[in-house]
């Protein structure tokens, strides 16, 4: 046997150990600790404005200084925005998730994703009664182990469905369809086989926190090109693509062909099985 071969048969004690550490290391280690805050009687707009500017997806919500639920982009764009209400009449009280999902800095990584997709939600982390961190998917799958659970195939998890939209359609109807439906992109066509992005990110940060109207093409707002990846790979390569891309949805390709489209949420739940 080749001594490359030898190292993938039988690898060191020390590789193993490691592997074996990563499995179990807990959310403290994780956590985003620079938690941004807003309160019950905050507009819309300027929350939105706030995530925009700090390039986040959520604010823990407060009343009376003590953190009692969340306010996410994806509120924004399904409550707000898909449900014709106007930012700047709308409270953060209005839309947000609450009670919060507590955890403890102790929780293992695994069963913070077990927690998130059983409870449908960001994880507040709480020690001593203290807020003292948040998670996301976006944290779990940058912290995704080599491991069993993580060698399942991306095929098995992916949306099939991927909607698209021409370069051309303006980006309040894109918010409207993204909505509607409850998804954070849509794939933009540039010319014949060539596809875009255009994320709820892009609509917090490019338009509504910089009070941008919407009534412009979404081909001038979309990143392009796009980051793609081959369908059949496993969930923990896949998150060291999305980790190393910084991005939070990767579309896959089959022969040349878009198969479909694997969300950091879509990793988590893969992982949490």
């Amino acid at each position: 046997m080749k001594e490359k071969d030898l190292g993938k048969e039988f690898p060191s004690v020390l590789d193993s150990a490691y592997r074996e550490s990563q499995r179990h290391r807990k959310i403290a280690d994780i956590m985003s600790r620079d938690v941004m805050t807003t309160t019950t009687g905050t507009l819309m707009d300027e929350a939105a404005r706030s995530m925009g500017e700090r390039h986040v997806g959520s604010l823990i919500v407060e009343e009376f200084g003590t953190p009692i639920g969340i306010v996410t982009e994806r509120d924004l764009l399904t409550k707000v925005l898909a449900g014709k209400r106007n930012l700047r009449e709308t409270r953060v009280k209005d839309v947000m998730s609450y009670p919060l999902i507590k955890v403890c800095p102790t929780m293992e990584i695994r069963g913070a994703a077990q927690t998130m997709i059983r409870r449908k939600g960001r994880l507040a982390v709480f020690e001593c009664g203290d807020l003292v961190g948040i998670i996301t998917a976006s944290d779990l799958i940058r912290s995704m182990p080599e491991a069993p659970e993580t060698s399942l195939r991306v095929d098995d998890f992916m949306s099939r469905k991927v909607v698209t939209v021409d370069r051309g359609t303006t980006v309040a109807r894109v918010a409207e369809i993204m909505g509607r439906t409850r998804i954070g992109s849509v794939l933009v066509t540039r010319k014949k086989g060539s596809f875009g992005i255009f994320t709820e990110r892009d609509l917090l940060s490019k338009f509504l926190a910089q009070e941008r109207h919407l009534d412009v093409p979404v081909g001038e707002a979309a990143s392009f090109p796009l980051c793609t990846t081959t369908a059949g790979i496993s969930i923990h390569e896949a998150a060291a693509v999305m980790a190393s891309q910084h991005i939070r949805r990767l579309p896959l390709i089959r022969e040349g062909i878009l198969a479909g489209i694997i969300t950091a949420r879509d990793l988590v739940e893969a992982y949490a099985k």
